[in-house]
This record gives structure tokens, sequence and C-alpha cells, in this order.
């Protein structure tokens, strides 16, 4: 079974910097990606960044594009989200996701899912 650990959110103020992780256990391959997605209250769940495990290729959509990276540590099935030039509008639960194939952001590609993150910038 499949279990997706988060860790790092908390309060920032705005243009500051969080690194979120997300730890998979379960895979017996390293032929999945990893997707985050974040959901604020009221909003549509997004899903804006995603990297492939086995060859480190990423999406990033234009709303963090130059703000956000992802990484990946292979041998410790882990995905480091940094997340720097922090706005008001980045406030959300933060959520990753993973599944066997390639990279999406497209939540509906996904059936691993861990149990969010909270993200919050304000001053």
């Amino acid at each position: 079974q499949v279990r997706l650990v988060e860790s790092g959110g908390g309060l920032v103020q705005p243009g500051g910097s969080l690194r979120l992780s997300c730890a998979a256990s379960g895979f017996t391959t390293n032929a999945y990606s990893i997707g985050w997605f974040r959901q604020a209250p009221g909003k549509a769940r997004e899903g804006f960044i995603c990297i492939t495990m086995s060859d480190g290729k990423t999406q990033v959509e234009d709303s963090v594009k130059g703000r956000f990276t992802i990484s990946r540590d292979v041998a410790k099935n882990t995905v480091d989200l940094q997340m720097n030039q922090l706005e008001p509008d980045d406030t959300a639960t933060y959520f990753c996701a993973a599944d066997l194939g390639r990279c999406s952001v497209i939540a509906a590609a996904f059936r691993a899912w861990g149990q969010g993150t909270q993200v919050t910038v304000s001053s």
C-alpha cells in the first residue's frame, strides 16, 4: 500500500520561502510520479507542479513558474518543493499525490494522497 507523508508547512511572511517535503513508501519501482496540489477555502483543488521519479522530468504551471521548484531523491523516495517569493494567494492546504506513470498536474491521475500540510502567507 502506498503511503505519502507531507511535512514543512507553516506561516511565512509575503516574499518569504518555505520548503515542503513528501515522503513516499510502498512503491516497488521508481516508475512513478509525484505531484503537488493545493486547495484554498472555497476554491477548487489546483495542481501546479509534478516530477517523474525515474527521469526527473518536471511540469510547472504558470501560477508558480519562476517561484517554485521541485526536486527528488530517488534513493529516499522523497520529493521536495521549494517555494520562494510566496504571496498571500499561495495560502492553502498543500497535498502531494503519487501514482505509477509520468508526471501530471491532473488530480484524477493520482490514487495515493497525503494528508496535507497548511501553508499560510501573511504579514
